[in-house]
């Protein structure tokens, strides 16, 4: 057993599922998405592609590729939460949310992508 792949892959799952409990809920609605958890989905998804610089493999590149694109979109959608966030409190309004969700959705669709990468080549690597 590869410990390299089982924490690279731990990292990879790790970042879907933080990424799909931050997105699911109602659309528009604040208090279904939690900013912890986009802000973990962030943190682990960086670590993702630090275990990926490494990698001259084409799967390496592509998983490198689409863990830069999920970043990208996990920070973007902070970034909008911490601009449309009011200072006195009061909570986002729907429509923030919707795209705050909407971009991370984004993300979560290349999580998905490199989640199918790494099982398709784990499945067609030989011993």
């Amino acid at each position: 057993m590869n410990l390299e792949r089982v924490v690279f892959g731990f990292f990879i799952v790790l970042t879907l599922s933080l990424n799909y409990a931050f997105v699911a809920g109602g659309l528009e609605a604040p208090a279904h998405h939690n900013v912890w958890i986009l802000t973990l989905a962030i943190i682990v998804n960086l670590v993702a592609i630090g275990l990926k610089l490494g990698d001259r493999s084409q799967t390496g590149a592509l998983l490198l590729a689409s863990g830069l694109v999920a970043g990208l979109l996990l920070i973007t959608a902070r970034v909008v939460w911490i601009v449309a966030e009011p200072g006195g409190g009061g909570g986002l309004r729907p429509e923030d949310m919707a795209d705050i969700v909407s971009i991370a959705t984004g993300a979560l669709v290349a999580n998905i992508v490199a989640a199918v990468i790494l099982v398709g080549d784990t499945l067609l690597s030989r011993r």
